[in-house]
């Protein structure tokens, strides 16, 4: 028997893979967590969190590795990506995880799901070669907020096209990421930074760029444009 389309729910659900995202954030911090309190792994999961910091973190000294050597092994090329999924607390954890579902949801809802997931690893590793390239030090950069950015990103693209059907200004789209940078200029004059917010304007670029091939139709669209110019 079909489903009573009446009786179904108005409220698309978070895409399944967004889902997935969410739980491999908090479960990894879950652990390390609980292994810092000793309920989880004995005496040596104490270390646990540092220890991934070192094994999957992402820093400049690495990225100049690469570039001097012209080396770019696996081991190295990963931490583009799973730097992350390391947080330095359950707060820091948290809050990302929640911002990967609120707004996964609200990109998954017009874009393929899978589509969502790349856009939100590619934005992952231009934040980290943003910051491998532009931040000063060598601080281990961790946490997937440059991939959040990514999504504000996919986001803001969404809002810049709904915007350009209302014949509206275009720029307004682009509000929510202005309001974040100076909540975290803010954030940096009082309390000092390490270059961190490189990697989410990257994360940021990447994605709004990403979602003009993305988005639905969205590779036909830009062929169809770039000829037409």
């Amino acid at each position: 028997m079909s489903s009573d389309p009446n009786t179904q729910s108005p409220i698309n659900p978070v895409p399944p893979v967004m889902v997935a995202l969410f739980l491999a954030i908090v479960l990894i911090e879950a652990a390390f967590s609980l292994g810092t309190r000793g309920l989880l792994g004995g005496p040596q999961a104490v270390g646990w969190r540092n220890g991934a910091i070192e094994q999957y973190g992402f820093n400049r000294d690495l990225m100049a590795w690469m570039i001097e050597n012209h080396r770019y092994p696996h081991e190295l090329l990963k931490r583009f990506v799973t730097y992350g999924f390391v947080h330095a607390s359950f707060t820091h954890a948290v809050f990302a995880g929640a911002m990967v579902l609120a707004l996964g949801k609200f990109v998954g809802d017009v874009f393929n799901q899978w589509a969502t997931l790349v856009l939100f690893v590619i934005s992952l590793a231009a934040g980290g070669l943003t910051y491998g390239l532009f931040a000063g030090g060598s601080p281990w950069l961790i946490g997937a907020f440059p991939g959040v950015y990514g999504l504000i990103g996919g986001f803001t693209y969404l809002m810049w096209l709904k915007l350009e059907q209302m014949g509206a200004q275009k720029f307004r789209a682009f509000t929510l990421i202005g309001f974040l940078l100076v909540i975290q200029l803010v954030f940096g004059l009082l309390f000092g930074g390490n270059g961190e917010w490189l990697a989410d304007i990257g994360g940021f670029v990447a994605g709004f760029l990403a979602s003009f091939v993305l988005s639905p139709g969205g590779f036909h669209k830009l062929r169809a444009k770039m000829r037409h110019d």
